[in-house]
């Protein structure tokens, strides 16, 4: 197919799903000056005394125009609701047709990401051409295997024949880098996660039995379920941040814990769970019991070898005044090259071993005693002990693949070392 670049957009606007509604209004525009993109809250939006902030700490309720600081280009709530890797890369695919080598080459700007996007994105924001006819991009009519095709193509960088082109929309408005799609079930909505063709052992299953250990041990996390796609695993992940009611789908706001940092992608590797603990004290509702939560989930990502716990893969809702945590999701046990491994952001300092013990030093900045840290940790333990049979059997995953995991990416020894009382017993 012969590339083809694109039309240019300067601006984009801005529409937000407020509390309780099923359809949009227009907040804002955002417009590109030079390297940065500039937002305007709307005249119209100022007065609604339904109002809110999309993000207070980024844009606060203001007329006139609102520069993202430094170092980001673009205000990071905003930028949470425009495709990350995996729906660039179908985007990229979509409108230049180019192969997936060249492909990541290809200079498209943010704007262009957000208005070739599908519309039901992440949160409670939508971006749209026009600032007073709102146009839904949500293509129906793709099944389950036109969008496990769909993704497979963008994945090999083939062109997408037109009768598979509108499967492309559902692939393209969700973040993260492995192959996935955005489907509906009467009143629930799912991220579909499918295999990738370079996947050396059940990923997806290994998500699924991650996923639902983290429910059995006392975490909140998002519901999956297990569905299959032109012979291949797929995973279903139930989204948190829509709600059916009689009147149609309501949207909850949410953002990242990149976001939340105040960082942008190059600084990312800044982040530290012991920091996410300083701000759910100043800035989160039920502090106390979302510091607990939040130090459960770091632990539990160490005892299943999920070592991408980017600031991404965390987020928290925003009601206009207070955040609070959002279930867990992209719970992956990741391949692992080596005995030791690090999480992908620091635990306590510059920490960021994955080992309990280093989890357990961090745990006065979660508000822990050292006793109860030690009892999430026990408790995980014999969870995962006590479930992982169970949970592999719902997942029908091969014994093949249970000896890969187990001890491996579930309950590695490196994880307990230097950790008091050592590896349990019967591991």
């Amino acid at each position: 197919m012969t590339s083809r670049r694109p039309k240019a957009f300067r601006e984009v606007f801005v529409w937000i799903w407020l509390p309780a509604a099923v359809e949009p209004v227009v907040a804002g525009r955002i417009a590109r000056e030079g390297e940065l993109f500039v937002f305007n809250y709307g005249r119209s939006y100022l007065s609604r005394p339904d109002r809110r902030p999309i993000y207070l700490s980024e844009l606060p309720l203001k007329p006139g125009a609102i520069a993202p600081e430094a170092p980001l280009e673009i205000a990071g709530c905003l930028r949470d609701g425009s495709p990350d890797a995996w729906g660039r890369r179908v985007i990229v695919n979509r409108l230049t047709g180019l192969a997936a080598d060249d492909a990541g080459a290809f200079d498209l700007d943010e704007i262009t990401f957000m208005l070739a996007s599908g519309s039901d994105r992440a949160g409670s924001l939508d971006f749209q051409a026009s600032p007073s006819v709102y146009v839904s991009r949500e293509p129906t009519g793709a099944t389950l295997d036109d969008l496990s095709e769909a993704a497979a193509r963008v994945e090999r960088g083939e062109p997408i024949p037109p009768a598979l082109d509108r499967a492309l929309l559902h692939c393209s408005s969700i973040g993260g880098s492995r192959p996935k799609a955005l489907i509906g079930q009467s009143a629930r909505k799912f991220i579909a996660k499918f295999s990738a063709t370079n996947d050396t052992y059940a990923v997806v299953k290994a998500e699924y039995v991650a996923m639902r250990l983290a429910r059995l041990a006392g975490l909140n996390a998002a519901p999956v379920e297990l569905a299959s796609a032109g012979g291949k695993d797929v995973l279903l992940v139930e989204r948190f941040d829509r709600a059916w009611t009689p009147a149609g789908w309501t949207r909850r706001s949410a953002v990242s814990a990149l976001t939340i940092f105040g960082l942008g992608e190059m600084q990312a590797h800044y982040a530290s769970y012991s920091d996410l603990a300083d701000i759910v004290r100043a800035r989160f509702a039920s502090a106390r019991r979302t510091l607990r939560e939040l130090f459960a989930r770091m632990v539990f990502n160490v005892l299943v070898g999920n070592n991408d716990d980017h600031a991404r893969n965390h987020a928290a809702f925003w009601d206009g005044e207070k955040l609070e945590l959002t279930p867990a999701y992209d719970i992956c046990p990741q391949a692992r090259g080596g005995r030791e491994t690090n999480q992908a952001i620091f635990i306590v300092g510059a920490d960021r071993r994955s080992l309990l013990e280093t989890c357990r030093t961090a745990a006065p900045r979660f508000h822990l005693r050292d006793r109860e840290a030690r009892d999430v940790v026990e408790e995980q333990v014999d969870c995962i002990r006590r479930e992982w049979r169970n949970v592999c059997d719902e997942a029908a995953l091969s014994e093949v693949d249970r000896s890969f995991l187990w001890r491996r990416q579930f309950l590695n020894d490196y994880a307990f070392e230097g950790f008091a009382g050592g590896t349990p017993a019967g591991l």
